[in-house]
């Protein structure tokens, strides 16, 4: 009967990841896609009348000036991508405190609300794309927030699978290039977001049949399972076990003295009674204002991009529209392998679970050590991909796509992992939403930087781009500071395991 529920739950876990991960391919990030849609939206005549008409150096010539509705796609996109983060922090706090089975209703029912809005629009009613963006936003983040969890179900491979899922929601983007392919092919976009509404009835079945009711702890109790014979095979309580849990850490590091892997507690502020770090420690700590300043620049150079490239597209090929085309297919296609390139950057976070840790050398330590080389991977990834994408030849543009979807890939899940491994998990939510909502006011500059480039700048964006490219420099500070500060720990060690040898040899000499 052991063997039964061994087998039950092991199959359980594994359905649960891959149903996951489809559910983010899927569904999570759609919003990202939003230059196939605009594509689809011009064509259907969405803000069209911001459109003008204007005179050429021969009078009896006039052409059309559509920089107003450029404007006017790039301020949707700008505050879908904004609540998108900001209210994250709001997100991480009803699933740290309700569960994960009230998020996700509360995700598929912002998604769903957004998928209708959108379907039901025209360009009539062109001022609906601000609040379906925005709930298909948000409803989509909420599905990756409750999905990330369940890397808590395989503990060895536990960063490979946070990323595999960020992979995933960045793939999901290919889902408007579809709808941009039917639409050419003579099926309506109200047909087509009339059925990704319906699939939202795969996400209530996989909400009840398939995730916990609450949130999945880790380390995962003994015999820990859930669904429908949750109650009768589980005999641990998540929160009995979070006590239990945190009892064992503080004996644990009253005995060993590991207080130095606490990076929340570096500075010196105020930890709670059980030994854990308190919120408050953890956002004023070093280790997460670093991280906030690694996110914001880069994350802001991602939404500028994406918000401006069919604008960019269309400078760069005449107001071709064939060419334009091509190249946001391709951009799309792309995208699609955000969820291959992300599971490398859980591999290399993962990659010391293989090898046995150096004496007195904790399970975090080699986490945080594995997270810099990740960290710092991303930053040259993020400079290169500024760098391509500030170079105004349409055929590097190729070169540009892959950089932008291999560091999206890495950015969002290398964030998601470092945050589990610096911190406590019993904080995970709050804290990953606070970095994505104070990200989120960062980003908010796409739209003046936009403005900027059409209008001072007369539509060249070269000055912007060598800025940002200078800004990324600093993204470099966060993975020096990790590794600056694991060496640090070790030599403290190293320091405090020889005076212990010293001192034994004293004893023995002081006895003979």
């Amino acid at each position: 009967m052991q063997r039964y529920d061994s087998l039950g739950t092991r199959l359980r876990y594994r359905l649960t990841l891959a149903s996951g991960v489809l559910e983010c391919l899927g569904f999570a990030g759609v919003v990202f896609g939003y230059a196939s849609l605009v594509f689809v939206l011009k064509e259907e005549g969405y803000f069209s009348h911001l459109c003008v008409s204007v005179p050429v150096t021969n009078r009896t010539l006039t052409s059309l000036d559509c920089s107003r509705q450029d404007e006017q796609f790039s301020l949707v996109f700008t505050i879908a991508s904004f609540l998108n983060n900001f209210l994250n922090l709001v997100n991480g706090y009803l699933f740290d405190r309700f569960g994960t089975m009230v998020t996700r209703l509360l995700g598929i029912s912002l998604y769903t609300s957004g998928t209708l809005l959108l379907a039901f629009s025209s360009a009539a009613f062109s001022e609906l794309l601000f609040p379906a963006l925005s709930c298909i936003a948000v409803g989509g983040i909420l599905l990756l927030m409750t999905n990330m969890q369940v890397g808590n179900l395989f503990a060895a491979h536990r960063s490979t699978i946070i990323t595999l899922y960020n992979g995933a929601f960045d793939s999901s983007s290919s889902v408007f290039l579809i709808i941009k392919v039917l639409h050419e092919q003579g099926i309506s976009l109200r047909s087509s977001l009339l059925v990704l509404s319906f699939c939202s009835i795969i996400h209530l079945a996989r909400t009840f049949l398939l995730m916990p009711r609450d949130v999945i702890p880790y380390p995962l109790p003994q015999r820990y399972t859930y669904g429908l014979n949750c109650g009768k095979a589980n005999t641990y309580n998540v929160e009995q076990f979070e006590k239990m849990r945190d009892g064992a850490m503080t004996v644990s590091q009253e005995s060993s003295g590991s207080e130095d892997m606490q990076p929340a507690l570096e500075d010196g502020t105020d930890a709670q009674d059980s030994g854990k770090a308190s919120f408050r420690s953890c956002v004023l700590s070093w280790f997460f204002l670093w991280h906030l300043l690694w996110l914001s620049i880069m994350q802001l150079r991602h939404y500028l991009f994406i918000g401006t490239l069919n604008p960019m597209l269309n400078r760069l090929a005449n107001n071709d529209p064939d060419l334009v085309s091509q190249y946001t297919n391709a951009f799309a296609m792309i995208q699609l392998c955000g969820v291959l390139c992300a599971p490398l950057n859980g591999l290399i976070m993962d990659r010391h679970k293989r090898k046995p840790l150096a004496p007195g050398e904790t399970e975090q330590e080699a986490d945080l050590h594995s997270s810099s080389l990740s960290l710092f991977l991303t930053s040259l990834q993020c400079l290169l991909f500024s760098g391509c994408a500030s170079i105004p030849l349409l055929p590097l543009q190729y070169l540009t796509f892959v950089l932008q979807v291999l560091n999206r890939s890495f950015l969002y899940g290398g964030n998601a992992a470092f945050i589990s491994i610096a911190f406590p998990a019993c904080h995970f939510g709050k804290l990953y939403g606070l970095v994505m909502s104070m990200s989120a006011l960062i980003s908010l500059l796409q739209y003046p930087c936009f403005t900027l480039v059409k209008g001072a700048l007369g539509g060249d964006p070269f000055f912007v781009d060598i800025a940002l490219i200078v800004l990324s420099l600093l993204v470099f500070i966060h993975p020096a500071y990790i590794f600056i500060h694991c060496r640090t720990v070790a030599r403290h060690r190293e320091d405090n395991d020889q005076t212990d040898v010293d001192n034994g040899s004293k004893t023995a000499e002081v006895k003979l």
